[in-house]
C-alpha cells in the first residue's frame, strides 16, 4: 500500500511576521495554505511540527547561537499561522524541541506496515534550518522512500540560504518541486 505524507514545518507565527519573519515567508503562505488543502482532499496524513522553546531559551545552546527568544510554548509566536491552523484542524501536531525531530520518523513508523511504499511531501520555514533537518532525518529513516520538498511552499532565513538548502535537499536525493 502507498502511504502518502505532507510534513508542514514549523508554519508558525514566529516565523512568518514574528520574532524571526520574513517578506518571503509571508508571501508564501497562500500557496503553502493551498497546497496544505489540496494535499488533505487528495488524502494525504499531514503532520504539522512546532518550534517549541521553553522561557530558558537563551541559555540553551539554540539560544545562545541564536540569540531572538522565538516559539515559547504558550505564546503568540509559537501559535501556527491562522490560515494554517485552520488548513490542518484535526491533523496530527509535534513539537519539536530543536531543528529536526527525532520523534518524526518514529510517530510515522507507528502509522505504516513495514512494506508499505512511502511518499513524504515537505514544505514550510525555515528551509535552510528546519526544513532541510526534518528531510534528511526522513531520508535516513526511511531511505526508499519518496521524498520530495516543495519549494514555493518553503522560505529560508534569506532567499540565498533557501535556495543553498534546496540544492543542499537535491545532493541528497531529495526532490524539490
Amino acid at each position: 500500500m502507498t502511504r502518502q505524507f505532507l510534513i508542514v514545518v514549523d508554519m508558525q507565527n514566529d516565523f512568518i511576521d514574528g520574532a524571526l519573519g520574513t517578506a518571503e515567508a509571508q508571501a508564501m503562505l497562500p500557496a503553502a495554505v493551498e497546497r496544505i488543502n489540496t494535499l488533505r482532499n487528495s488524502g494525504y496524513t499531514i503532520i504539522a511540527t512546532l518550534d517549541t522553546h521553553k522561557e530558558n531559551y537563551l541559555q540553551t545552546s539554540e539560544g545562545i547561537n541564536l540569540p531572538v527568544t522565538h516559539c515559547v510554548r504558550g505564546t503568540k509566536g509559537w501559535e501556527l499561522n491562522p490560515l494554517v491552523l485552520e488548513a490542518v484542524k484535526g491533523c496530527t501536531l509535534l513539537e519539536k524541541p530543536t531543528f529536526g525531530s527525532i520523534r518524526l520518523p518514529a510517530l510515522i513508523q507507528g502509522m505504516v506496515e513495514e512494506d508499505d511504499k512511502l511518499v513524504f511531501e515537505l514544505m514550510g520555514l525555515c528551509t535552510d534550518i528546519c526544513v532541510v533537518s526534518n528531510a534528511l532525518l526522513l531520508k535516513a529513516f526511511f531511505p526508499e522512500a519518496e521524498i520530495c520538498v516543495h519549494a514555493d511552499c518553503c522560505a529560508g532565513v534569506t532567499p540565498e540560504k533557501h535556495n543553498a538548502a534546496l540544492e543542499t535537499m537535491r545532493s541528497c536525493q531529495i526532490h524539490v518541486i
